[in-house]
């Protein structure tokens, strides 16, 4: 703003648009094909209630490329040319929310069955060269960028983007032609200024604009890009030469994106159902290493038994409509480090449960930092880590307290997956499977069954012989009783003699009683044996 004042006061030109907002195009059901019974409802309630009170509002983004390739979106987004004030103010559970870019949460329903309508405003195109520059990120200037608007960092990438402005100027302000479309669900029209329908006929993943120059305003459009590629690859998507080549090069700028929202970008790429096909794209692009510590790992372990099968659970349950947690795929990449690094201290003497304490947190400071504050994400890691020990204990109450516990079944998940990869016996899994199913009386006789066979197990294991009895020195206040302890014991001996030794033959030494002899093997008891063979 500032520098566009003192151009036209110096008689400087105004730089060249290098950024054709486009010419708008209006396509009709006939030609876009969307089916509008996919359109979800409450989607559909958020662009009328913002129509009637008289303002524009379209559908936008994934929603609209999902619509027109035939598949149900999972997300609908909603763009609008009323403020976030102005739509917060016509719903009841309406949030504002980002400051970078903000936007309003319509919320529907509760608990795990609730959907967010995520509505922004239309964005003004603003060039990055005019906006206002700060020197250090969103951190170091928190204060200095609260007062603005649009503002950027010394490397160009946007740290505020609030102006709005009309519905082409937000269309030039989105990343890839394909996500650039607006569908009007009540018209059934569909607005296109980028040839996004003509990209999505022809298969191609194309950025708008520079791809360089985008890269750099937000390097996260870095990891976008092989998320997209990694969902369309199926479907015959490919990237575009001048959309992929940058992509290398630009990875540098990721150091500056807070590591918050690049472990949020990390996630999607997990958890959007394409897990393994995202890996296989970073291996592709060339990007495998670098973009973000932790999924560096991820990719490292991508094709180890474990690692491999909790990805490919994480697409199954994506693709069925199933809910995924962060915590549980986490917890799987990083077990191996828990597991060997407590192992490794019951070696050097440590107690197990201490030894494992202190190996999940070295895992958490050595891989997760304070990326997630340690909250809920890296308590329910920690749980579902220190439960796998108590399913080795199927007897007495142990296994009704902790088929009672509130992260029983992820972790419960988390060992059928040890199951399956034989880090565990199938027999353990399948019995745990089938007590947190059951009913109460036939739990008991499930821990009784187990009860009854480790004794079985005992009874067949021959037992390992027990050390000499090692007797102490009597003290010398013992000493002076020792003659009358003696002589108590010769009375006690003789009193177990036979009745005619005891009588004698008129001599003073008496008979000696001979000992029975203590049966050998399981019979003689406890008794500890001489023979170090034995």
């Amino acid at each position: 703003m500032i520098k566009k004042l003192i151009n036209r006061l110096l008689g400087k030109a105004a730089p060249v648009n290098k950024h054709p907002f486009g010419k708008r195009e209006e396509i009709g059901p006939s030609e876009h094909g969307i089916n509008p019974r996919l359109v979800d409802e409450r989607a559909l309630n958020v662009v009328r209630t913002l129509k009637q009170a008289g303002f524009e509002a379209y559908i936008v983004g994934g929603a609209v490329r999902d619509l027109m390739l035939g598949l149900a979106p999972k997300d609908f987004d909603v763009a609008t040319n009323a403020t976030p004030e102005q739509v917060k103010g016509l719903f009841r559970r309406a949030f504002i929310i980002g400051r970078r870019f903000r936007i309003v949460h319509v919320v529907y329903g509760r608990g795990r069955e609730h959907e967010v309508i995520e509505v922004s405003t239309f964005r003004a195109y603003l060039d990055n060269v005019a906006a206002e520059q700060v020197a250090g990120n969103e951190k170091t200037s928190k204060s200095e960028l609260a007062g603005m608007k649009h503002a950027v960092d010394s490397t160009g990438r946007v740290l505020r983007d609030n102006v709005w402005g009309p519905q082409e100027e937000d269309a030039v302000r989105r990343d890839f032609t394909i996500n650039a479309m607006y569908y009007d669900p009540e018209t059934q029209i569909v607005v296109d200024y980028h040839h996004g329908i003509k990209d999505s006929k022809n298969r191609v993943i194309r950025m708008i604009g520079d791809p360089v120059a985008r890269y750099r305003e937000d390097p996260v459009r870095i990891i976008r890009a092989i998320r997209f590629a990694a969902k369309l690859n199926g479907l015959g998507f490919k990237l575009e030469p001048k959309t992929a080549t940058p992509l290398v090069k630009s990875r540098a700028l990721l150091a500056e994106v807070p590591q918050s929202r690049l472990f949020d970008e990390m996630l999607k790429l997990l958890q959007t159902g394409h897990a393994l096909a995202s890996i296989e794209q970073l291996k592709v692009l060339g990007l495998a290493h670098g973009i973000y510590p932790l999924l560096d790992v991820v990719v490292e372990r991508g094709e180890t038994p474990f690692v491999k099968s909790a990805l490919q659970d994480t697409d199954r349950r994506v693709g069925e409509g199933k809910p995924v947690a962060p915590s549980f795929l986490l917890a799987c990449v990083l077990w191996a480090d828990v597991r060997d690094g407590c192992a490794k201290r019951i070696q050097d003497g440590q107690h197990a449960h201490p030894a494992l304490q202190d190996a999940i947190e070295d895992v958490f400071d050595a891989r997760i930092g304070d990326v997630s504050g340690r909250g809920k994400l890296a308590g329910d890691m920690r749980e579902i880590w220190l439960l796998q020990p108590r399913f080795e204990k199927r007897v007495g109450s142990a296994p009704f307290g902790l088929v009672e516990q509130a992260r029983f079944r992820a972790a419960f998940d988390f060992m059928r997956l040890r199951a399956e990869i034989g880090e565990l016996d199938m027999v353990l899994s399948d019995w745990w499977e089938a007590f947190s199913l059951a009913n109460d009386d036939l739990r008991n006789d499930m821990v009784d069954e187990v009860k009854l066979e480790q004794q079985q197990q005992r009874a067949k294991t021959p037992r390992a012989p027990r050390a000499p009895r090692v007797h102490s020195v009597p003290s010398r206040a013992n000493s002076d009783a020792a003659p009358q302890a003696a002589a108590a014991d010769a009375t006690t001996e003789r009193s177990d003699l036979p009745l005619d030794a005891v009588a004698g033959d008129g001599t003073d030494a008496p008979k000696k009683r001979r000992r029975r002899r203590r049966p050998s093997g399981r019979d003689a008891g406890d008794a500890p044996t001489q023979d170090p063979q034995a």
